[in-house]
């Protein structure tokens, strides 16, 4: 399925995948990927959001979304949109609140389609960084840090 939106920013280019009513995906690419400008007046939205948050991360995200998720995959999604900007949670601190085991709410978080919308990198381990998009080192750990860095939770 193609992007409707390539966005840059400091940290990867952010295909942005979304139909006329709802954002449906968000992906991490390189950062030698290709802008494209958005092709539909959601996908300028997005990006407009997006470059918002790069500029002030704690602007508000305000996107009609649409995704596909298991009900623990939903509740854990609900759960870090709680997490309020320039904060992180443990992985087993929401897996205690959310009754449920640190590994599935780590599995939930990697399945997120909507990341930094859906904030999944505001979640860490108890031992340091935790995982990013199901990755535990390399670039994906580096936009988790770059992300954190900007929110000033690290």
């Amino acid at each position: 399925m193609p992007y409707q939106a390539l966005f840059s920013t400091p940290f990867a280019i952010l295909g942005i995948r979304c139909t006329d009513d709802a954002l449906t995906e968000i992906v991490f690419l390189p950062l030698s990927t290709p802008a494209q400008s958005p092709s539909n007046d959601l996908a300028a939205e997005v990006c407009w959001q997006l470059l918002r948050y790069v500029d002030d991360p704690a602007a508000p995200f305000d996107l009609p979304l649409a995704y596909r998720a298991t009900p623990h995959q939903a509740k854990v999604w609900r759960a870090l949109c709680e997490i309020p900007c320039g904060e992180t949670r443990q992985y087993g601190e929401l897996a205690k609140t959310l009754h449920s085991a640190a590994q599935a709410v780590g599995q939930a978080c990697g399945a997120n389609p909507l990341p930094i919308v859906i904030p999944c990198h505001r979640v860490v381990s108890s031992t340091g960084l935790g995982g990013f998009m199901l990755h535990r080192d390399g670039d994906a750990l580096d936009i988790k840090r770059w992300l954190l860095a900007h929110e000033r939770a690290i």
